[in-house]
């Protein structure tokens, strides 16, 4: 008798721990068509069941905006540098499990075997870079200012809090990393939402970050309906801005939210095709976007 495989039972990883929705809804994944493998089910061949997803609720995002905002203080005073190290840690263990996060990636029916190594190798690469910037970025955001008076003025950025991210379909692993990369690395922690379409890479990237030097509750990834939490991301008080790949109704709705809890928006449109690989998807401005500027008066000689 052949051996029946053992089903994963994905779960979303929030606060440094794996849960279930508080709900207890999942959404059934099943294998991408081409992926090999068939069952037999009601006189039919079907895809074997890939996983039972859990789909988030907004009681979900709120106890994921109380973890990211019990890790915040921490994580933000680490030293840039220290922040880099774990980040570059990161990308080490990403390409260590290169062939695992690439075989998520066709499992779920995001691309195909060899544009999936593509993009993982894409997506160690953009952590690498943004690991690079760690000690850096302040240095090219701020600003020495010269006033008309006995003063040093000095502009410093300082990090925003919580960040909510909304991700892309298109790249599930690359676009996700690409946002969360520059969010983290400034100290901000952040809540985010994977891709709907192809929900099950996010998963794997959750059980790499749960063993990765990366303290618990800095990342915390939610799956789920984007037509339900999408309006929670933009009323919720305590996240201070989003970061968005969205269509032109989910950003009215962000940002008429977004007014009334006054949070920073940066979104993009998903009907534009987004090619996370290019070079302009990387850059010191996407830190820029999740910094506050502080300017500082000091007396000269005192």
């Amino acid at each position: 008798m052949a051996r029946l495989p053992v089903t994963k039972t994905p779960k979303v990883y929030v606060g440094g721990q794996f849960i279930r929705s508080e709900s207890g809804r999942v959404f059934a994944v099943r294998e991408a068509e081409g992926g090999g493998r068939r069952e037999a089910r009601g006189g039919k061949a079907v895809a074997p069941l890939l996983g039972n997803i859990p789909q988030c609720t907004r009681k979900d995002l709120r106890n994921a905006v109380e973890a990211a905002a019990k890790a915040g203080p921490g994580w933000a005073q680490r030293t840039p540098y220290n922040r880099g190290q774990i980040l570059y840690r990161l990308a080490e263990m990403l390409e260590a499990r290169g062939a695992e996060m690439a075989e998520a990636l066709v499992l779920s029916g995001a691309t195909s075997k060899a544009n999936a190594r593509k993009e993982v190798a894409a997506s160690v690469d953009r952590l690498i870079y943004y690991a690079g910037w760690a000690d850096k970025y302040e240095q090219v955001l701020g600003n020495t200012n010269p006033v008309a008076g006995p003063f040093f003025n000095f502009t410093v950025a300082e990090p925003m809090g919580i960040i909510g991210i909304i991700a892309d379909d298109e790249a599930p692993l690359l676009g996700l990393l690409s946002q969360i990369a520059p969010v983290i690395i400034a100290g901000n922690t952040c809540v985010c939402l994977a891709s709907q379409e192809f929900p099950y890479p996010a998963i794997v990237l959750g059980e790499l970050l749960a063993v990765s030097d990366l303290p618990g509750g800095v990342v915390n990834i939610l799956t789920g309906f984007r037509k339900e939490l999408v309006p929670t991301f933009a009323t919720h008080t305590h996240i201070r801005g989003v970061s968005a790949v969205v269509n032109q109704e989910e950003k009215k709705q962000l940002q008429l939210g977004a007014a009334e809890s006054i949070k920073r928006v940066r979104t993009r449109k998903r009907e534009d095709e987004l090619d996370w690989s290019a070079a302009n998807a990387q850059s010191v401005y996407e830190i820029r976007d999740f910094v506050e500027f502080k300017t500082i008066w000091h007396p000269i000689g005192a």
